[in-house]
C-alpha cells in the first residue's frame, strides 16, 4: 500500500475513532449530567437518553464497523503470521488491542440487549415503574462507563502501535 493510501486509511480510522469515542465521552461526561439539570424525572431523562442514543447509534455503529474493518485491514499482514503476534511488542500490543475490541463489542451488545425495543417502548410510553427504571439506569451507566474505558484503552494501544513501540 502506498503512502497516500495508508494516510487515507489512517484518516478514515481516526475520524471513525473520533466519532465513536468522542460521542461516547460527550454523552457520558457532558450530556448525561446536563440531563439532571433539565428534569428531575428519571422517566423523562431515560426517554431523552433513549432518543439521543438512537440518534447517536446511527453514526456510532457504522463508525465502529469502519474502525474494525480499517484496523483489521491495516494489521492483516501481521495477522497472517500468528507467530509474530507474541514474538514482537507490536504483535503483543495488537493482540491486547484486539482483545479490548472484542470486550468492547461484547459490552456494547449487552448494552443493546439491556435496552431492547420492548424495554424502550415501555419507557417511552411511561409503562415501566420507577424502581425498575432506576435499576435499568444503573446498568446502562455501568455499561456506558465500561464502553468508554475500553474505548480509551483501545486508543492508547493504537497510539503504541502507531509509535512502533
Amino acid at each position: 500500500m502506498g503512502a497516500l493510501e495508508q494516510a487515507i486509511l489512517t484518516w478514515i480510522h481516526l475520524v471513525s475513532a473520533a466519532i465513536w469515542v468522542g460521542g461516547s465521552l460527550f454523552i457520558g461526561i457532558v450530556f448525561s449530567p446536563l440531563l439532571k439539570t433539565m428534569t428531575n424525572s428519571v422517566e423523562e431523562r431515560m426517554q431523552i437518553m433513549i432518543r439521543v442514543g438512537r440518534r447517536f447509534n446511527k453514526i456510532a455503529v457504522p463508525s465502529l464497523i469502519i474502525l474494525m474493518v480499517t484496523g483489521l485491514y491495516t494489521s492483516h499482514s501481521l495477522l497472517g503470521k500468528p507467530e509474530l503476534l507474541l514474538a514482537t511488542s507490536y504483535g503483543t500490543f495488537l493482540t491486547v488491542k484486539i482483545i479490548l475490541v472484542v470486550a468492547l463489542i461484547i459490552t456494547y451488545a449487552v448494552h443493546v440487549r439491556v435496552i431492547r425495543k420492548d424495554v424502550e417502548e415501555k419507557i417511552m410510553s411511561n409503562q415501566m415503574p420507577e424502581p425498575q427504571i432506576q435499576k435499568l439506569r444503573k446498568k446502562i451507566i455501568i455499561l456506558g462507563e465500561i464502553t468508554v474505558v475500553l474505548s480509551i484503552a483501545i486508543l492508547f494501544f493504537a497510539s503504541l502501535l502507531d509509535a512502533g513501540v
